[in-house]
């Protein structure tokens, strides 16, 4: 890092707080407006905050590196661009009309308030273990890698760069994130998404031009890192698909832990999941000031998440084929003996090609960008749980609190989330993957979730019984799952413990994490389905325009006029150039 790049870091973040700060000063001592921007953001705000939210660490470190050991296999969940399209098109309607703060308030409105609880308390156990944990321990990832002699002294104590840098970026991100809430979050992330993006582009342009050019990439790196299906199918065992006996015991063949048979399935429920029901992505669509901006906010957003293949997967790849070349001998130094990339430096590839890829000035801007990603996706992490906390704990049980308890108390369930989510730090680092663990988590969490969101508007018959028995019966698997998981991370730490092979725990802790999800999602059905139909009928006042059968015609007709044939045409757009890159990349 030299000088200038200090420069134009300072001055990118002088210009991120004087947004913030003026942004802030904008703001009214409501909830409406602290946790919902007033409802007044436009579709480009709500896109490009819906993007920056979701491009954070699991990108920024994990995906790069996914994309330096597996190639383009994880281009899967980023080509969900789709899922978009189903929030603008398919769930938008109902949120607006119902002028919900929060996805488990709509749960209450549709089944009951104990549904909204139990799925509060799941989703904040999830931003606890995934968003929150996961955004600090990136920042960790990429201090460590950019200044690795930065070490501060406590008494006894040592802090290397790792743990100095999570705890500046909770700082930096939580002051103007406790101060200024959903406003200063949406308004942030929309100009931290340009320069990510801008920044990011420089840097896939730079290293493919130091390679030799696309051509280079493809003849370096093996085929099969171009291959969206090869990768996730076990060498030699193209039609294995389920357990086989091996030796007296139960054997998972795996090949990078994903199978295509479970990415086929999974990952779309886990895609719907994420882009139409959780808090952390639909709270900047209800910040929207109408049905017809959230839904282009929407179409904006599927654009842009077509993006990270390009700009974080590729890049990962491009530091493997630098490597492998011997064209940066510091990268050639960071692969094992059989030309594989070694963990540690794996996924630390995009910031360590931000450092010996990038020239002077323009790798402070990509720094500066990468950086605020993982602040603008841990803001929104923060924004997203304590509205969680504020509106469907402690406005419950303080329904006469004032609008501005209602904010201070958003902001001190923010401070104390934060707290938790460092402790869960340890397990991550000691796990095999930033991305992987994200989504096996995700995997264990989901499934139910998807289940009574859309089921439930689907399906008119199925009450409030069936819903808190898929959540209560998918939350237990999941949680279950987690626990059997934890010790191997801690293994992996330098603690002692694990399974006995063959056991019950280790088939368990061995078995493909998508499969698990799977079974998550059929018992969910069935639980769901089963208890509803077996218990009375849900009364009226949770069906008139909350499932599409019960819709209005006022309703309906007040959705159609909310769109024209350009949203057609842009969201047919968006499905066009999927199929194309899925189509490249297979075979």
């Amino acid at each position: 890092m030299t000088t200038l790049d200090w420069v134009v870091i300072a001055l990118y973040f002088g210009l991120l707080l004087g947004l913030a700060w003026w942004v802030i000063k904008k703001g009214k001592d409501t909830a409406d407006d602290y946790f919902l921007a007033g409802r007044n953001l436009g579709w480009w705000v709500v896109g490009a905050s819906i993007f920056a939210s979701n491009i954070g660490s699991e990108h920024l470190v994990g995906l790069a590196g996914a994309g330096a050991t597996s190639g383009v296999a994880f281009a899967h969940y980023e080509l969900h661009a789709w899922c978009l399209l189903v929030l603008g098109w398919v769930m938008i309607p109902f949120y607006i009309r119902s002028r919900v703060f929060t996805m488990p308030e709509f749960l209450e409105k549709r089944f009951s308030s104990t549904a909204r609880w139990v799925l509060s308390l799941i989703s904040l156990v999830a931003y606890m273990m995934t968003k929150l944990a996961v955004g600090i321990f990136a920042g960790g990832i990429v201090f460590g890698t950019l200044l690795p002699e930065l070490q501060v002294e406590i008494g006894p104590m040592v802090f290397d760069s790792f743990w100095v840098g999570s705890f500046l970026v909770v700082i930096l991100t939580g002051a103007y994130t406790v101060l200024g809430g959903m406003r200063a979050v949406a308004y942030t992330e929309a100009l931290q998404t340009f320069v990510l993006i801008f920044g990011s582009a420089l840097l896939t342009y730079f290293g493919i031009t130091k390679l030799g050019g696309w051509s280079e990439l493809r003849a370096v790196l093996d085929p099969d890192m171009f291959n969206l299906w090869k990768p996730l199918v076990p060498n030699g065992m193209e039609g294995t698909w389920a357990p086989v006996k091996e030796t007296g015991r139960i054997a998972w063949y795996f090949n990078t832990n994903y199978p295509w048979l479970g990415m086929l399935l999974c990952a779309p429920i886990i895609g719907l999941w994420y882009w139409t029901t959780d808090q952390y992505i639909v709270q900047r669509a209800l910040g929207a000031r109408n049905e017809r901006e959230a839904r282009r906010g929407s179409i904006f957003a599927a654009f842009l998440k077509l993006l990270p293949v390009f700009i974080f997967i590729i890049p990962g790849m491009i530091w493997l084929a630098l490597a492998k070349s011997g064209a940066v001998a510091e990268f050639a130094r960071m692969l094992d003996a059989e030309g594989n990339p070694l963990a540690d430096f794996s996924q630390a590839s995009f910031p360590l090609m931000v450092q010996y890829i990038m020239p002077a000035g323009l790798r402070g801007l990509v720094v500066a960008g990468l950086l605020a990603a993982l602040m603008s996706s841990l803001a929104g992490a923060f924004n997203a749980s304590s509205t969680l906390f504020t509106i469907d704990f402690y406005q419950k049980f303080r329904p006469n609190a004032t609008q501005h308890q209602l904010v201070w108390i958003g902001r001190i369930a923010t401070m104390v989330l934060v707290l938790v989510a460092l402790m869960w730090i340890p397990v991550i680092r000691g796990g095999k993957g930033l991305y992987e663990y994200l989504q096996g988590v995700q995997g264990y969490l989901a499934p139910p979730i998807f289940v009574v969101f859309f089921f439930g508007i689907f399906m008119k018959r199925l009450n409030a019984k069936g819903c808190l028995s898929a959540l209560i019966v998918g939350f237990l698997m999941g949680l279950f799952r987690l626990i059997v998981d934890t010790p191997v991370a801690l293994k992996l730490a330098g603690f002692e413990h694990g399974y006995p092979e063959g056991s019950f725990l280790w088939i368990v802790n061995n078995t493909y994490f998508q499969y698990y999800s799977l079974l998550i999602f059929l018992v969910s059905v069935v639980a769901m389905i089963g208890v509803s139909y077996m218990t009375e009928k849900p009364s009226e006042d949770r069906l008139r325009d909350l499932t599409f059968s019960t819709m209005s015609d006022e309703h309906r007709s007040d959705s159609r006029a909310s769109w024209n044939k350009w949203d057609v045409i842009t969201s047919g757009g968006v499905l066009v150039i999927i199929l194309v890159a899925y189509l490249y990349f297979t075979g």
